[in-house]
């Protein structure tokens, strides 16, 4: 080593394409001080990274100090630009001469390929709670091989990530209130159970399914309040309650559960199968329970009146469809809403009454409002 000083790591040292790296545990109040970030003023072609999205930062840190017993993140990538030397526990077979020692020299640069916004996020976690810093986490130690190798590094870590469906992302969240309603709901209520499909976030044009968790997820983060949500049992069975309501009076969907319409058929021809009108459903239940919780039941009822076929194209285009197509803008949700307030009897909000008013506008000069 050119110093007398150096960082050492605990490591186990593996080969990847015929070259030598490192894996090992580091401090998480060590993060700050040993592993840099390029310059963010530096153009693109001369970073090794991509800029820090700053506005993830602090929702991945709280994520940490509100889940200290049991919050998870995967191991960091960084390279080693400088003396590197690893120093084997023994040479007597092959456990021994993997695990051992690395030792780098304090005058080295480490860069971040993968996982720099984690650890950003946890620098400003252990602002917030310092305890967290003698806690650990996984670091996979490649060579520097210069500007070029960091980049391709940078790409090939990225190349296959694929972010899970927001379906399976709900489906597997046992922390979240809104997920945990969706998934009872979804999988045990009269109305939806056999209906939801809890793996992706759209349907192909043969599924079983008529809607998707996330979908569902939707409707219910519309339907309930922030006070309702303070007791989960209570808000769990009014979601429950509301939905069985709704869907007493949309017979299309018993009909695709008792396999008498396939879910293909409904969704073609109707569109209280698709998430913009679930969406805005729960919409009109909030404004229901907010105006006359105790009118509820004669409210939902009225929605049997309403003829919810796409071939009613002069009440849904330009709301819930464009051009015959299912639109799911908020402007499309928010125009939704408001018709089937108005064929219910609903009152509309200040906001929809402005976006009700200019839609009718800018439709009186395509053709005619009846």
């Amino acid at each position: 080593m050119s110093s007398n000083f150096s960082y050492t790591f605990p490591a186990i040292r593996g080969v990847q394409a015929g070259r030598e790296f490192y894996v090992s545990m580091c401090p998480l109040r060590l993060l700050g001080r040993i592993f840099s970030f390029d310059d963010e003023e530096l153009m693109p072609e001369l970073r090794a990274q991509r800029t820090l999205n700053h506005s993830r930062i602090p929702d991945m840190a709280r994520y940490i100090t509100q889940n200290t017993s049991d919050y998870t993140f995967s191991a960091i990538t960084a390279s080693i630009d400088g003396e590197v030397k690893f120093e084997p526990v023994g040479s007597d077979d092959i456990v021994n001469f993997r695990m051992g020692s690395l030792k780098v020299s304090m005058d080295a640069k480490f860069i971040v390929n993968d996982g720099q916004h984690r650890r950003a996020a946890i620098q400003q976690a252990l602002q917030i709670n310092p305890e967290l810093g003698e806690e650990t986490i996984a670091v996979v130690f490649f060579l520097d091989r210069g500007l070029e190798r960091c980049q391709q590094m940078f790409a090939d870590l990225n190349r296959y990530a694929v972010k899970p469906s927001a379906s399976l992302g709900i489906l597997y969240d046992h922390r979240n209130t809104l997920s945990y309603i969706a998934k009872k709901i979804g999988l045990t209520s009269t109305v939806f159970r056999n209906l939801i499909e809890t793996e992706n976030s759209s349907l192909s044009p043969r599924s079983r399914k008529l809607f998707t968790l996330s979908a569902l997820n939707f409707a219910i983060t519309e339907l309930l309040t922030d006070e309702d949500l303070m007791d989960i049992e209570a808000a769990t069975t009014k979601a429950m309650r509301f939905w069985d309501m709704v869907g007493n009076e949309i017979p299309e969907w018993a009909y695709v559960r008792e396999s008498k319409l396939t879910s293909g058929d409904v969704r073609r021809d109707f569109i209280h199968s698709h998430a913009i009108v679930l969406q805005s459903l729960g919409r009109v239940g909030k404004a229901i329970y907010a105006q006359d919780s105790h009118d509820v039941e004669s409210r939902i009822a009225k929605l049997s009146n309403i003829d919810w076929s796409r071939a009613n194209f002069q009440t849904w285009e330009g709301r819930a469809m464009i051009g015959g197509t299912m639109a799911k803008t908020n402007q499309n949700i928010v125009l939704t809403t408001n018709e089937i307030k108005r064929m219910i009897g609903v009152d509309l909000s200040p906001e929809e009454a402005k976006a009700e008013t200019a839609y009718r506008q800018a439709r009186a000069n395509v053709m005619p409002i009846v």
